[in-house]
């Protein structure tokens, strides 16, 4: 495939509901846009125990103000999030509120030309939000969410929630090092009732 045939396949859609169009700033750099929106949520927005449900409101409370190298965008992002607690398992279900600034560079411009691969382009007059967002949910996450502080979790021996089940349950459960000596002590109980 071509380098232009791939570039073709690379543009933003800027009817992607976390794609801004910058023509509003125009270029001049200290003029300023807010703007609120509410955006479906992308697939796959969480870590393996906590998450955004795929397609539930996101809200989005944005300023994107032009700069000399580009445009920065500072935003809060608030989301419904979904899970289990890593203890006991049992469901979770939370609100969640992410702050993020980014600065997303003009391809034509020294420090754009010059970008790494790792900083935000404008590509025509679009700006992908998309990625941002990601990185700033995902790395926010707890690896392990808790129900609440102090979840005593589960019952190693018979997996019930230690929550339900009390102060007082416990298992009688021999050390497997003293398996042998017990079997000797059954042992010698046999022969002096025999």
């Amino acid at each position: 495939m071509s380098h232009e045939s791939r570039k073709a396949l690379d543009r933003l859609d800027p009817r992607a509901p976390l794609v801004l169009d910058t023509r509003a700033l125009d270029r001049r750099p200290g003029s300023m846009r807010e703007l609120t929106r509410t955006v479906p949520a992308p697939a796959d927005l969480g870590v393996e125990m906590v998450g955004v449900p795929e397609g539930t409101d996101i809200e989005l409370d944005l300023r994107l103000e032009s700069v000399m190298e580009g445009v920065l965008v500072t935003g809060t992002a608030r989301m419904p999030l979904t899970g289990e607690c890593a203890r006991c398992l049992d469901p979770l279900e939370d609100t969640f509120e992410a702050e993020f600034q980014e600065l997303f560079v003009y391809p034509d411009t020294r420090s754009g030309g010059e970008a790494e691969e790792d900083e935000r382009r404008i590509e025509g007059d679009l700006i992908d939000l998309e990625p941002v967002l990601r990185d700033t949910v995902v790395l926010a996450l707890p690896l392990s969410p808790l129900c609440r502080d102090d979840c005593p979790g589960l019952c190693p021996d018979c997996g019930v929630r230690l929550a339900d089940a009390g102060p007082d349950h416990h298992h009688e459960v021999a050390d497997p090092r003293w398996a042998a000596l017990r079997g000797l002590t059954d042992q010698r109980e046999e022969k002096q009732e025999g």
